[in-house]
């Protein structure tokens, strides 16, 4: 317990010494990892991705405590996600604010998520800017029908 203490005091003080210079590393970094985050993910996904049909089910052979733990840590990355997005999105505030959201919204396990995604992926800036990301990794655009 007092080892955490002297390390948090320790953290305060290099943080006070360091000001306005540390908070600007750590937007700068924030900003950046959610943007290599963001295009990961937008690339890896398949073109299809949001047709009416909607992805194929993965992991289905997997047992069920597996499935479980993985379909609790996709939901809650998604949380996550769609929060820190929305955080973004606000004026200012380093970062891809829409575009982590939507990726949010995709990990989500939601009741009508498909219909919602497909409204958001028909703002044709938000569309134009997500296949010319894929476009330059060498991969089809999004189909949304």
């Amino acid at each position: 317990m007092e080892t955490a203490e002297h390390l948090l005091i320790g953290l305060i003080r290099l943080l006070k010494r360091g000001g306005i210079w540390w908070g600007i590393a750590i937007s700068l970094g924030a900003a950046v990892l959610s943007f290599v985050v963001a295009v990961a993910i937008v690339v890896s996904w398949p073109p299809d991705r949001f047709n009416r049909s909607g992805p194929a089910q993965v992991g289905q052979r997997r047992p069920l405590p597996i499935r479980v733990l993985g379909l609790v840590a996709k939901n809650l990355a998604g949380v996550v996600l769609v929060l820190l997005g929305l955080i973004m999105a606000i004026p200012g505030v380093p970062g891809q604010g829409l575009l982590t959201a939507v990726i949010g919204i995709t990990l989500l396990n939601l009741p009508g998520k498909l219909r919602v995604e497909r409204r958001l992926l028909r703002i044709v800036a938000l569309r134009r800017g997500i296949n010319r990301l894929r476009a330059r990794f060498h991969r089809p655009p999004l189909e949304v029908d």
